[in-house]
């Protein structure tokens, strides 16, 4: 230990701790082991807070005897993440062996100074269960954002220095603040981006250093460099590469940038040879051979190096324990006798867990404020609770158990681990079997992703990047001088943790999960006001698609009309503008609400009428704007049609992945927003009790609202209409004039068609004045093909399934044709017929015979019905035709969703998902896994879109929902949680859990509302919608 003469107290001591000979990281519970006798010789170890203590250890003491003595030091019980390195004589920066006596290590201990550092990093902060844990991480993250290591672009970098700096200072202060970043070097070009870490520092008043912590970790740990330590390396044609080891395998860089990751779960063998590091992948049922991989690096030395810290990383965040040593040959040895020593993360994990361990107060060397964190352990909990909102989303994936096999390590030998854990950090790279999950990769329109959803949401996967902006801080495990606190039983030790999940592949027991509800408000007004804070997130999102991306788009095309620029822009602006000060002033009162910021003042904040009051009374200033949205979108249709240079910018934006949905919606997104209001504080007001304080603002807010809708509403059903009918223009070839006035769009959906070679699946679209049946076109564009038009005037119908034999059929008589379909259900019928009678009607009424839709070529009405499409299956909706890589960008519209579900959509079914919009963090878990993945999910355009946070720019991947069915799980089904419903199609299940009975009940509501179509017909004038 360190001598009383050189070092007078512990950290710990210095504190007014009691004293304490901390917890072994090697033998959990024990004092450190005694050391063998023999001179003892100082040792020094440069700390992350760059302090230098000296330990005395014995001449034969392996390495765990020092390290064992800087956990103990320190009162650290999670000390496995850690470890120490240093510069051997080779002048090679390698890890102390536990195992190994240390003097043999390091030839020059005079000399030397060893270096504490984390040396595994998991992929989520929340797995670190104490907050001295995090505070030793944060400051890893200032170290290597110093020095380069931890490369980010200036938003981040920036981002992640105000976090050190509200930390180490406080709430901003101007002077004090620039003064503090002249005086401390936190980036090497930190002068050109000072401006940009006021700014963020400016927003974080009234967080703890534990909370700047926790927001340091959460950002750095998405970003792609996040615990990379590259080894220079070339491959077989001598490119200059880099290799890392991280949690999910070994990967490859070029530079900075990650070009290629080989998981745990697909590497049979790593071994080196010389200076040749091998990779031996397992064997791909698609060939016949093993691949191995091979990279030259400087020397065997630094194979050694890079191979010894795979076999530890693979072991520590792997394996169940710790691998057993392997029994000595009596006359020959082979290979390494290298082996990982130290508890596994699995076994970390547990052991926190289990333990009752104090909380011990720490000293933050440059923190100069306080954290009230620890007087008792109910204000350590209350006090330092990150906001759940504010926090970045946790991605969490789970792991089939498929994927649960160890890895073989050799190095001129072999070692084969024990068998693997059962991912306790969660993460899995399984391939994405036909049919195995529908939901889509990213293709525009529908929210199709760039990768199969499990790809894309797996970190450790080819192709799929973990790398968000991150930001460091710096968190305390209590009050530099409250008394130590004792941590209740069954409680958790940190404060700090993801608000739904605590780890990765973790889910919380019935006494975290009632701990966690006594922390938060349960008033079903939180639960609404909360709905507004999410929403309003998202449409501010959708806003910045016109205002930021889509008029940077125009600006740079020299051919786009200036008129139509300059309206965008003036009828868009003012309104994003408006509803940043809305978003902002809704957050704080969210924050104020659950009495996680600006506790020191006292109020009434339990509400949110008077914000809604004052805001609404503001948009409606705004009403000038909101009617010219209409005329924004006439315009740039005209502008399309009149160039097709602006026809194909507006195509090449649609492509990008920021444009989500089709553009015309997010032009009509201010309109439907004015509708999700007038919803909101309906809701508030059927709560409210007229006595309630709260319920004066919200109904007069309501009134003013409801005026605003009723003023608007007629400009909002001819948008719609004429919106709807651009698309499906899109989506059909051979088609002259569909948008044309008084013609509105009814229905559209699959329906099999009785010809010579029997029923063939056709897609109809039945508007006001006729019904148009297509099939699915091969081409790149995918657009559906014209086979025929019925006029809907002088049409009748009559039911024929007796006459044809043919289920759900009905007969359509026409002027020149007659028609005979069949629908895919009862129900299907119904709606069809329903709908088709009431067009008649509408028809009738005109009494006019409709325009003929068709080209000239088209317009015999006699296309080939011989020539039927190939039919396609679920699983090619989100195969390779939707990858980024094909041209056509209309492959996953609803029409096509219809097409592949056999379904159909009404305008009122659109109507109603316009107002059934949905945002908010969901766990969510697959059929055969155990771990639950928080996301954070958009309902809208009948898809789930989902994100790694609402931060995101566009969705990660999304689940078109037409033809779903979502149900409560059964009692067999084993989900023993509450709030969780299941969504199915055919063989695809998937589960999700919401955070309270309220959020529940609106996911339900407006999944229902997408998976069940409505059955109503569509009233003359649709009023009854508003």
């Amino acid at each position: 230990m360190v001598e009383p003469a050189d070092r007078p107290s512990t950290a710990g001591q210095r504190l007014g701790a009691p004293e304490s000979f901390g917890v072994s990281t090697l033998e959990p519970g024990l004092r450190p082991p005694a050391q063998p006798p023999g001179r003892q010789v100082p040792i020094r170890v440069q700390m992350l807070d760059d302090t230098q203590e000296v330990f005395q250890i014995s001449q034969r003491s392996p390495g765990k005897v020092l390290f064992d003595l800087v956990c103990v030091h320190l009162n650290l019980t999670e000390g496995d993440y850690f470890g120490l390195e240093y510069q051997d004589h080779r002048k090679m920066t390698v890890w102390l062996d536990l195992l190994k006596p240390t003097l043999k290590q390091i030839r020059r201990p005079k000399n030397t100074i060893l270096r504490f550092v984390v040396k595994f990093f998991p992929p989520d902060h929340t797995q670190l269960m104490e907050e001295l844990t995090r505070y030793l991480f944060a400051l890893q993250i200032k170290h290597d954002l110093a020095c380069g290591r931890l490369i980010c672009n200036d938003t981040s970098a920036a981002l992640m220095v105000s976090h050190v700096i509200q930390s180490e200072i406080g709430d901003f202060d101007e002077t004090q603040s620039w003064q503090h970043l002249l005086l401390n070097k936190y980036l090497p070009d930190q002068d050109a981006i000072r401006d940009k870490i006021i700014d963020s520092h400016r927003k974080h008043v009234g967080q703890t250093p534990a909370e700047s912590d926790y927001q340091l970790l959460e950002i750095a740990r998405r970003l792609e460099m996040y615990g990379i330590r590259l080894h220079p390396a070339k491959d077989r044609e001598g490119t200059k590469l880099s290799l890392a080891v991280a949690h999910t395998g070994v990967l490859v860089f070029q530079g900075y940038t990650k070009i290629n990751a080989f998981n745990w779960s697909k590497i049979r063998k790593l071994s080196f040879k010389r200076k040749r590091f091998l990779i031996k992948l397992r064997a791909d049922p698609a060939n016949s051979h093993h691949d191995t991989l091979e990279f030259a690096m400087g020397s065997r030395d630094c194979c050694k190096v890079f191979w010894k810290i795979c076999v530890e990383y693979h072991a520590f965040f792997r394996l169940f324990e710790e691998p057993k040593p392997k029994p000595k040959p009596i006359l020959f040895t082979r290979g390494s006798s290298f082996r990982f020593s130290g508890r596994t993360q699995k076994q970390v994990i547990d052991y926190v867990k289990d333990s009752e361990l104090k909380k011990v107060p720490f000293e933050r060397k440059h923190s100069k404020i306080l954290s009230p964190g620890s007087t008792t352990p109910q204000s350590s909990s209350s006090r330092s609770q990150v906001p759940k909102e504010s926090a970045m989303s946790v991605l969490l994936v789970d792991q089939p158990d498929s994927a649960r096999f160890g890895v073989q390590v050799e190095a001129n030998g072999s070692e084969q681990p024990p068998a693997v854990a059962p991912s306790s950090n969660g993460f899995h790279n399984a391939p994405m079997a036909p049919g195995s999950d529908p939901i889509h990769p990213r293709q525009n329109h529908n929210g199709m992703a760039t990768v199969p959803d499990q790809q894309l949401l797996n970190p450790g996967s080819p192709g799929s990047e973990n790398s968000p902006n991150g930001s460091p801080c710096v968190v305390v495990n209590g009050d530099a001088t409250d008394v130590l606190g004792v941590v209740p039983e069954g409680q958790q030790l940190s404060p700090l943790t993801s608000p739904l999940l605590t780890e990765a592949g973790y889910v919380r027991n019935e006494d975290e999960d009632e701990a966690r509800r006594k922390k938060f408000p349960t008033d079903k007004a939180y639960f609404i006001a909360k709905e507004l804070l999410t929403t309003e997130r998202t449409y501010l999102k959708d806003l910045q698609v016109i205002t930021e991306s889509f008029q940077s788009a125009m600006a740079k095309d020299e051919a786009f009309p200036n008129s139509v620029q300059s309206l965008i822009s003036s009828s868009y602006d003012p309104v994003y503008k408006f509803h940043q000060g809305f978003l902002k002033e809704t957050e704080q009162r969210l924050a104020q609400w659950e009495g996680r910021s600006n506790a020191h003042i006292k109020g009434d904040y339990q509400r949110i009428g008077d914000i809604l009051l004052k805001n609404i009374q503001g948009l409606r200033q705004l009403t000038v704007h909101l009617q010219k949205h209409s005329e924004c979108l006439v315009e740039l249709e005209r502008g399309c049609r009149s160039s097709r240079k602006v026809e194909s910018l507006c195509r090449e934006f649609e492509q990008q992945r920021v444009c989500y949905l089709p553009l015309n919606i997010f032009l009509l997104r201010p309109l439907h927003r004015l509708l999700h209001y007038k919803l909101i504080l309906e809701r508030l007001c059927k709560h409210y009790p007229p006595t309630h304080d709260d319920f004066r603002d919200c109904r007069a807010a309501l009134a003013d609202i409801s005026e605003m809708v009723l003023q608007l509403q007629g400009t909002m059903m001819k948008m719609e209409n004429f919106q709807k009918l651009l698309e499906l223009q899109k989506d059909l070839t051979g088609i002259d004039n569909l948008v044309t006035p008084g013609r509105e769009f009814i229905r559209l959906g699959c329906l099999s068609k009785l010809s010579g070679k029997g029923l063939q699946q056709r897609m109809f679209f039945l508007f006001s004045d006729c019904l148009v049946y297509t099939s699915r076109g091969m081409t790149p564009s995918n657009q559906f093909k014209v086979h025929g038009q019925l006029p809907l005037y002088g049409m009748t119908i009559r039911e024929s399934e007796e006459e044809w034999g043919v289920p759900h059929s009905f007969t359509l008589f026409g002027q020149r044709q007659s028609v005979v379909v069949a629908a895919s259900c009862v129900s299907e019928m119904e709606r069809w017929v329903e709908d088709i009678r009431m067009a008649i009607d509408l028809a009738e009424q005109s009494s006019s015979p409709g325009a003929d839709l068709l080209s000239t070529s088209l317009s015999d009405n006699k296309l080939s019905e011989d020539g039927g499409t190939e039919q396609e299956s679920e699983e090619e909706l989100c195969g390779s035709r939707s990858s980024l890589e094909r041209q056509g960008h209309r492959g996953n519209t609803t029409v096509h969703v219809c097409w592949h579900r056999n379904t159909s959509v009404s305008m009122v079914d659109f109507s109603v998902a316009v107002e059934n919009q949905l945002s908010g963090n969901l766990l969510r878990k697959f059929k055969n896994s155990n771990g639950w993945q928080k996301l954070w999910v958009v309902f809208t355009n009948f898809s789930l879109f989902f994100y790694k946070s609402h931060q995101d720019d566009y969705p990660l991947a999304s689940l078109p929902l037409l033809g779903y069915s979502v149900t409560v799980p059964s009692e067999s089904e084993n989900i023993h949680k509450d709030y969780v419903f299941k969504l199915h199609f055919k063989s695809h299940v998937y589960y999700f859990r919401s955070e309270s009975e309220y959020t529940f009940e609106r996911w339900m509501e407006v999944i229902r509302s997408a998976t069940c179509s409505a059955s109503r017909s569509l009233p003359p004038t649709r009023k009854d919608l508003y």
